[in-house]
């Protein structure tokens, strides 16, 4: 099968990283690096062995696909250009800044009938991916993903840059609309919020507790999920996952603790996770997420088939993020605007700086 020739634009850090990955793939063949900046494209093309570009739009007629590594307020430019001119494209998250703009993509590559996949690659974690079957149709998702400020991404807050992998997750776990966004947040290092802790309800009652930073001492990535049938507990660093099953008579609501007598307390409380909420352990080796996301282009441009994370669930992610960051812009206590796309609403009596 003659392999998909694909670009990489942005040679920064997650540029190199596709880079890396899509060379090392039968399905793909790299033809080019392109980025503004000189010495950056020359030291990656140089490593890959492919040649630099300093324009994308001279790629167009040369490549089938790109991955779009740019800044985030450059996406919808590149993107759009390039699908215009029927080339296949990955983009990394957030898809746009704008939910505007995410959904022009996503009408331009459905009119071209091209494949439109975008970076959120949690979705790529094999503990994520072994244990979602087990707590389908949740009822509580809490997911905390903190950090320290890395100095990257400072064109955007903690919500698009940090929290819209969370997002995304519970959408795709909840499989449910929207219905209510509560969030709170500060900014500490910048323009852009750096904490937030949002809650979101879905139209089936699932109810979802985001939690991020990019200024705590603590690096975290993990979530819970409470379905009526388990408990799953991801941790998306080490690909380790902890899950519940209760005992059949629990599940069906006949087992009785009122009626325990005082030896079964006894046993029950020593051996809870062995007999009535059954604990299980799991850990998965180490994948690259990136590469795993990248066979996953290549078939569905092969395919036609759609990409595990379409344009689509990247724009419904991203206008989920956009009513968090009004949410946190609401509930500003200093006065102050807070996030790229915070807007008071309606109504509100909240001055802000513009």
């Amino acid at each position: 099968m003659t392999p998909i020739r694909i670009a990489i634009v942005g040679a920064g850090r997650l540029g190199t990283f596709h880079a890396r990955q899509a060379a090392e793939l039968e399905a793909l063949e790299v033809v080019a690096v392109c980025d503004p900046f000189q010495a950056s494209r020359e030291k990656l093309a140089a490593e890959i062995g492919v040649e630099p570009v300093a324009d994308y739009r001279s790629l167009i007629g040369r490549v089938d696909a790109a991955v779009i590594a740019t800044p985030t307020v450059s996406h919808f430019e590149v993107a759009s250009r390039l699908l215009e001119a029927g080339v296949h494209a990955l983009v990394e998250k957030p898809v746009t800044p704008t939910c505007e703009q995410a959904n022009e993509l996503v009408e331009l590559a459905e009119a071209k009938g091209l494949t439109l996949q975008v970076g959120h690659v949690e979705r790529f974690n094999p503990a994520f991916e072994a244990v979602r079957g087990e707590v389908s149709s949740p009822k509580f998702i809490q997911a905390t993903r903190t950090s320290g400020y890395t100095f990257r991404s400072t064109d955007i807050g903690v919500v698009l840059d940090v929290m819209i992998h969370d997002i995304d997750l519970a959408i795709s776990l909840a499989a449910s609309p929207v219905v209510e966004v509560q969030a709170m947040g500060l900014s500490v290092l910048g323009g852009h919020e750096d904490m937030v802790d949002a809650r979101l309800r879905f139209a089936n009652g699932c109810v979802a507790h985001l939690t991020a930073s990019r200024v705590s001492y603590q690096q975290q990535r993990t979530m819970q999920v409470f379905s009526d049938r388990a408990f799953a507990a991801i941790d998306f660093q080490t690909r380790k996952a902890t899950t519940l099953h209760p005992r059949p008579d629990v599940l069906a609501r006949q087992f009785s603790v009122p009626g325990l007598d005082a030896a079964q307390v006894e046993h029950y409380r020593e051996n809870l996770f062995d007999t009535l909420l059954v604990k299980s352990e799991h850990e998965w080796p180490a994948v690259n997420a990136i590469g795993e996301e990248l066979k996953d282009f290549a078939r569905a441009i092969t395919t036609g088939d759609p990409p595990r994370v379409s344009g689509v669930a990247a724009r419904d992610a991203l206008a989920v993020a956009e009513q968090i960051l009004d949410s946190v812009a609401t509930h500003a206590w200093d006065g102050k605007r807070v996030g790229a796309f915070a807007s008071p609403r309606a109504g509100e009596s909240i001055t802000r700086a513009a």
